[in-house]
């Protein structure tokens, strides 16, 4: 019998994270271990941004000003474990192929899509999907679809606002009310609603609770 490794003594989010994989379809999926979360939302909403926030690591996700650079499931998971029998990670993120990029070839647009929808419906590691949504333009038609599209598959899902730096304070308490109310009768969205900035740090501890409490661990800081 072993005792604790170091990586066990250090907090969730108080370890560096690593990129394990990149998954461009379902084959090439890492075998289901540690509970996931996974990030989706509209392309250049900020999520390669907000993991890179969420872990302290500026260069984890990659983050670009072309939308749409993030083409496969990507994974990350804190360091410190060989993955080995019982040495696996306490949970993986994932980021998510962003979705609404008008610009992208359809074939690789359906490509994307296809990856998704299946990864949603058959991942039994996945815990909960955190759909971004830019607070300077709330929810629109195609975040409403991805919000359906995770109610019909009863995927529990979270909204998390980015870029809050960018509109004022009062605006900001606005939209948390308006967006809890528009998520109020969809079955698998969880009523609470986190405000968050990148740029500002604000909002990150939030989420870094919610994490932690959906995939069970405590000691997350």
């Amino acid at each position: 019998m072993t005792g604790p490794t170091a990586a066990d003594e250090k907090p969730l989010f108080g370890r560096p994270w690593i990129f394990i994989r990149g998954v461009p379809s379902m084959k090439f999926l890492p075998p289901e271990g540690p509970l996931e979360v996974a990030f989706a939302g509209r392309s250049n909403v900020g999520k390669s941004s907000l993991i890179n926030a969420l872990v302290g690591h500026k260069g984890l996700a990659r983050t670009s000003n072309t939308p749409g650079r993030t083409q496969e499931l990507n994974y990350f998971v804190p360091e410190g474990y060989s993955g080995e029998g019982s040495d696996l990670p306490p949970m993986a993120l994932v980021d998510m192929p962003g979705y609404g990029y008008a610009q992208a070839p359809k074939d690789q647009v359906d490509t994307w899509t296809k990856l998704v929808f299946d990864y949603l419906r058959g991942r039994a590691t996945l815990k909960r999907v955190y759909v971004l949504i830019d607070s300077r333009h709330g929810i629109k038609k195609n975040d409403e679809e991805v919000l359906t599209l995770l109610d019909k598959a009863a995927v529990s899902y979270q909204i998390v606002l980015t870029k809050t730096d960018k509109i004022k304070p009062p605006a900001v308490i606005k939209l948390l009310a308006e967006t809890a109310e528009k998520i109020k009768k969809r079955p698998a969205a969880y009523p609470f609603v986190v405000a968050t900035s990148s740029e500002k740090s604000e909002g990150l501890d939030e989420l870094r609770q919610a994490i932690a409490e959906t995939v069970g661990i405590p000691n997350w800081k």
